[in-house]
């Protein structure tokens, strides 16, 4: 069955190229990622796992580790790794999962027989430190990611999960958020001392509160 949001993200034990990591223990406290991989050696992954190393600081800015999934073999992996570093012109920097029995794959619903039979999809899972998924984002094998968005929508989860608020369409960090519903207006004035702009009684604009 596919996990939903608010799911506990299962735990497992599996082979890295960093050694071996038990998943929830791997995390701690943590924000993480874990996304997932058609295949070794091909050409859009191989861009991918480039970009996501080159942004190894703005992940750690925001404490989130990262993971990734393969169905290929260990060997594999670093031979792959190899060729990331040289044609991306970065150092892979995170663990990556050796799923050769495909049992991270199949605990998270990565395969999807009607694209294909036995390459995962493109998933991306945000897990919350109480282990919950947050966002869950699924492309073909034919789309690259955009990572961007994907630290986007970690500045987001991050920011609604400490404060009464949600975020507009199109947000960047730093722009002005909606108060919740669940927070009267008086409540909100209190609440957001920068101030709250009433452009509809269901649509209450506050400048971003941790900033």
């Amino acid at each position: 069955m596919a996990l939903r949001l608010g799911d506990i993200a299962p735990d497992f034990t599996a082979e890295t190229t960093e050694g071996t990591i038990h998943f929830h223990e791997w995390l701690g406290n943590s924000w993480g990622m874990i996304f997932s991989h058609p295949a070794d050696f091909t050409p859009v992954c191989t861009t991918e796992l480039g970009r996501t190393a080159s942004l190894k600081d703005e992940f750690e800015k925001r404490g989130v580790k990262v993971v990734a999934v393969s169905v290929d073999p260990l060997d594999s992996h670093h031979e792959w790794i190899k060729d990331i570093n040289e044609t991306q012109n970065t150092t892979v920097n995170f663990p990556l999962i050796a799923d050769h029995d495909r049992k991270v794959a199949e605990l998270y619903d990565m395969i999807h027989p009607n694209a294909s039979e036995k390459a995962t999809v493109r998933s991306v899972f945000i897990i919350g430190p109480d282990k919950k998924i947050k966002l869950t984002l699924t492309y073909p094998a034919s789309t690259g990611r955009n990572f961007f968005e994907i630290l986007r929508v970690i500045d987001s989860l991050q920011l609604t999960a400490n404060y009464q608020v949600a975020t507009p369409a199109d947000w960047q960090e730093g722009e002005d958020v909606i108060v919740v519903p669940a927070v009267s207006t008086e409540d909100a004035v209190k609440k957001f001392p920068k101030g709250v702009n009433i452009v509809k009684p269901y649509l209450r604009t506050t400048p971003q509160p941790n900033k």
